[in-house]
């Protein structure tokens, strides 16, 4: 399986998040992101929000530059 990652760059926050998770595996991904966006961003985790986290997986490793924030 390829590395994939989920970079908290690309949400506003009030706390400007620089944190970029990287894995080889999914499973191993998503944890990761659950237990950061959990534990310092206060979201609760549930399967629907697994499931959104899922659609910001990208291929790859994450880019060195801050990414364009989505709105």
């Amino acid at each position: 399986m390829a590395r994939q990652y989920i970079d908290c760059r690309e949400f506003p926050s009030e706390m400007n998040c620089s944190i970029s998770i990287a894995a080889d595996d999914e499973d191993e991904l998503i944890a990761a992101a659950v237990q950061h966006a959990v534990t310092v961003h206060g979201h609760q985790d549930t399967a629907e929000f697994r499931d959104q986290l899922r659609q910001c997986m990208h291929q790859g490793t994450p880019p060195v530059e801050r990414p364009k924030i989505a709105v």
